[in-house]
């Protein structure tokens, strides 16, 4: 891989006692994931084999698979920020970074950071977060600690541990379906790399939404006030007012709007999807697939939010939309030079 493209960042987190551990010390192990750095709060968090170890110095272990094992002693981004100027430097190579986030930690901030940070998003690129639920003590967990209902909340795959013990609830399910009903799921025992890591860019994992159904509307979980929800509609969205809703989101929901991602049929450019994603008052701007994956070209937004009206968007979106088109019949664009056949030079 060449020093200069950009690598795919995963985030793996859970609450404590979930399995992250287990997990990622196989993760190590895979071939497929050789030449990944690991990014950790303390090296203690993942129990590494002494005969893993190939060599190591005061930040930095190198393992005999090809992997690299990091400790986080200051802040995240300074952290990949040193990884990449080693690795440009010729001193260490990887292909894709694995961050392990504490028991506690919210990913929101982690997010953010490759979101906005200019010299992190020269390089890096959100390649998903992977929540581990305990299947033994997960819907205690949440119904005890919004810690938990927040890492399930931002997950784009939760993976079940501990199914070789015992078998998840009824009401686990519900309360993950409740809160993230767009993750992929599985368990960690039948995890493949592929649910890890995408290997590609927002934009294609974000192509395949799910949208509600009558079985299943995506609903609210009640502790916390956490809901997820979907905004659907088969009638195309001009270009600016799906700029002016992203804007208008991020200013009036802010932090409670936990997360949303969608695919949006654009008036202006019908054949190419645009895929929007975002965190907080943090939304990246939107990116175009080259064709739809499927034959459903309806727009379908996926939001998950804290305290946010589930009507909110869709009507904020309706009422942008009327203003835009008002907008268009008072001044209406002036006809293109040449009769219409493009501009001159």
């Amino acid at each position: 891989m060449s020093p200069r493209a950009i690598i795919p960042v995963a985030i793996v987190t859970g609450f404590l006692g979930s399995g992250k551990t287990t997990l990622i010390s196989r993760i190590l192990r895979d071939p497929a994931f050789a030449r990944t750095a690991v990014i950790v709060n303390e090296f203690g968090e993942i129990g590494l084999d002494h005969e893993l170890i190939a060599s190591s110095d005061e930040t930095l272990l190198a393992l005999t698979t090809g992997c690299l094992c990091c400790a986080v002693r200051s802040d995240l981004v300074a952290t990949l920020l040193d990884l990449q100027r080693r690795r440009e430097a010729g001193e260490i190579g990887y292909d894709r970074v694995l961050i392990e986030t504490s028991g506690l930690a919210d990913p929101a901030p982690i997010l953010h950071a490759l979101m906005t940070d200019r010299d992190l998003a020269q390089f890096h690129t959100i390649d998903g977060i992977v929540t581990i639920v305990d299947a033994t003590h997960g819907e205690a967990t949440m119904r005890r600690h919004a810690e938990a209902r927040r890492q399930v909340a931002l997950a784009d795959t939760l993976l079940l541990s501990k199914t070789d013990i015992a078998e998840a609830s009824e009401a686990l399910r519900r309360r993950l379906a409740d809160l993230n009903a767009s993750a992929m799921t599985g368990t960690t025992q039948d995890a493949a790399p592929g649910m890890l890591f995408a290997g590609t860019a927002v934009a294609s994992r974000f192509a395949d939404l799910p949208a509600p159904s009558e079985r299943n509307p995506f609903a609210a979980d009640h502790s916390g006030n956490v809901a997820t929800f979907a905004l659907r509609r088969d009638r195309p969205v001009p270009a600016l007012a799906l700029t002016l809703l992203l804007e208008a989101l991020a200013e009036h929901c802010g932090a409670r709007l936990l997360r949303l991602k969608g695919l949006v049929h654009i008036e202006e450019m019908p054949d190419q999807p645009a895929v929007i994603h975002g965190v907080q008052h943090v939304v990246s701007p939107p990116e175009f697939l080259q064709r739809w994956p499927s034959d459903d070209h309806a727009t379908r937004i996926v939001f998950v939010a804290q305290g946010v009206p589930r009507h909110f968007p869709t009507r904020l979106l309706e009422a942008i939309e009327q203003e835009v088109r008002d907008e268009r019949l008072l001044h209406p664009p002036p006809p293109l030079a040449g009769g219409g056949r493009g501009r001159g030079r």
